[in-house]
């Protein structure tokens, strides 16, 4: 009764440690899925605030350092 009582504990701790690593990737994948949305959108931001900047900023911004056709 006692190798039953282990081996029904055995099954259950095998079962709860899988829920658990497959709630730790899941929860590292959303981690990453946010991480990424936030780098989306900081690039975002940062393209429309060049959009906004006048000639003579970008001129002093990036100088004289930019491809010739």
């Amino acid at each position: 009764m006692a190798k039953r009582k282990e081996e029904s504990n055995s099954v259950l701790s095998e079962d709860i440690l899988a829920k658990l690593k497959q709630t730790k990737k899941d929860l590292l994948k959303e981690e990453q899925k946010q991480e990424e949305e936030k780098e989306a959108q900081r690039l975002f931001e940062r393209k429309e605030r060049e959009k906004n900047l006048s000639f003579a900023e970008l001129l002093e911004r990036h100088g004289d350092k930019g491809n010739k056709f």
